[in-house]
């Protein structure tokens, strides 16, 4: 039962709508439906042709004068109820998404929607709301995911028409998948401990105990340092050049980031050789020392190697591509919050020695670190109006900085959690299928035509088995086995 009991009226036919939805056959008058006349039946009413009227309804029948709605009769009780009452009444049975798009294919605002049911179905419709998004994110992780896992599988499959198909094969799972077996996993450490080394090794050579001058007060390497360094080099470079020889298309090797990191990183080495014998060869280059240094403190880009053999880093990367509009926001907030208080506190604080906020640019450098809760603390307002503007500061910081980041950490344990899932199904169904293999074999069928043969052998050898024509003995079971092979 719902709202409004709905009888039929004592009316002349042409003052009466027939109306079949869904096998539901209601008859209104012209009057109640005209009410409305923005709704999608109060416009039926308008139509002046037959083509009009199939815009609006999915048929129509001439002779009847019926129009038939291919649309859910339950629901329409309510919608028919709004045209007797003006109100919507929404009943907790009722599911908030569908009468929400019942509604607006009759053409009904939901601000008719009665104060007795609004404040319901605004939460039900908020509660929908929060779980389509939740359920977008993880569309967008596993759909990310399960990205990844077939391109995996279809380059599997492209090795089996390269040549030494077998051998790449191999070698580049044992790579790019360190779960795959032991000798995967030792490869994988051995590279992280070269990576963890390198930038060691890196940060020994800042420290005064370790660096060196020649002749000219240039600076050199430590010879310790410097053999550590060729080490690595050797072993990123090898790395890098056996990727390229058994990876199964040499331009999709090109766009994955992971590879452009580990040419990037040893890309410095190389270009310092090169500097330090134009150096030696051209003694009149000026600065050519700075260039030498700023190459060796690209050597800083081979962390990102770690990406390679950490989920967290990977897990990472994924959350900032798909985090782009939550991050721009918080740069927007930032920008704004910057360039106001930037402004406000200079006009406060421009006359005061002691402040320091002499000018818009050093506002905004404090207007930042006092909007990210940072506070180095060499710049601060003394006036009285100058902390006021640094109270409201800070905590529009903490409340600009904390919205957006909720959403962006959100989605970066979801993204983490799908990946460590994904490496823990790959590992589970890899020892899968070496328990299978590992099953003997059996052919069922084989089996039963030989026991039926045997069976039927010893039958025809007591006599119990006539040898006619129309009888069946093991020759015609033989002949019945051979006419249909094993597959």
């Amino acid at each position: 039962m719902v709202y409004g009991e709905f009888f039929h009226r004592t009316k002349n036919d042409e003052e009466l709508v027939k109306l079949n939805v869904g096998g539901f056959i209601q008859s209104v008058d012209q009057k109640t439906l005209l009410r409305f006349p923005h709704t999608r039946l109060g416009k039926l009413l308008n139509c002046h042709s037959e083509e009009a009227i199939l815009e609006l309804c999915d048929d129509y029948n001439v002779a009847d004068k019926e129009y038939y709605f291919d649309r859910n009769p339950s629901l329409f009780r309510y919608i028919l109820n709004f045209y007797y009452t003006g109100k919507l009444h929404v009943m907790e049975e009722l599911c908030v998404y569908s009468f929400c798009q019942e509604i607006e294919y009759w053409g009904i605002n939901e601000l008719f929607i009665d104060s007795c049911c609004s404040n319901k179905y605004q939460e039900k419709k908020e509660i929908i709301a929060e779980k389509d998004w939740d359920q977008k994110s993880d569309v967008i992780s596993l759909g990310s995911s399960s990205d990844q896992s077939s391109v995996f599988e279809r380059e599997l499959e492209m090795f089996d028409t390269l040549k030494f198909g077998n051998i790449r094969r191999k070698i580049w799972i044992r790579l790019e998948n360190p779960a795959y077996s032991l000798s995967a996993k030792i490869i994988a450490i051995s590279s992280l401990s070269v990576v963890l080394t390198s930038i060691v090794a890196m940060c020994i050579h800042s420290m005064p105990e370790f660096q060196r001058l020649d002749a000219n007060d240039r600076e050199v390497e430590d010879p310790g340092l410097a053999v550590v360094e060729i080490v690595c080099i050797i072993w990123f470079t090898s790395e890098l050049v056996i990727r390229l020889i058994v990876a199964p298309s040499q331009k999709k090797f090109w766009k994955n980031p992971m590879n452009i990191i580990d040419f990037v990183s040893i890309i410095p080495f190389y270009a310092t050789l090169v500097v330090d014998v134009n150096d030696e060869e051209n003694e009149g280059i000026e600065n050519m020392g700075k260039v030498v240094q700023i190459l060796r403190l690209m050597r800083i880009f081979r962390i990102l190697k770690l990406a390679r053999h950490s989920v967290g880093l990977r897990s990472l990367g994924a959350t900032l591509k798909h985090s782009y509009h939550e991050v721009g926001l918080l740069l927007l907030f930032l920008a704004v919050g910057i360039s106001i208080f930037s402004v406000l506190v200079y006009y406060v604080e421009k006359d005061e020695d002691q402040s320091g906020l002499h000018s818009i640019p050093m506002c905004w450098w404090w207007a930042t670190i006092s909007m990210t809760t940072v506070g180095y603390g060499d710049t601060h307002p003394v006036t009285l109006f100058g902390k006021i503007i640094a109270t409201v500061c800070i905590i529009c910081g903490i409340l600009v900085v904390a919205l957006p980041i909720t959403i962006i950490f959100n989605r970066f344990s979801k993204y983490y959690q799908k990946q460590k899932a994904i490496e823990v199904e790959g590992c589970n169904e890899d020892e899968q299928k070496d328990k299978f293999n590992d099953l003997p074999y059996f052919n069922i069928r084989d089996i039963y035509a030989r026991r039926m043969n045997s069976f039927i052998s010893s039958l025809s050898s007591v006599g119990i088995i006539a040898s006619t024509d129309d009888s069946t003995d093991a020759s015609s079971i033989q002949e019945i086995v051979d006419a249909f092979p094993q597959r």
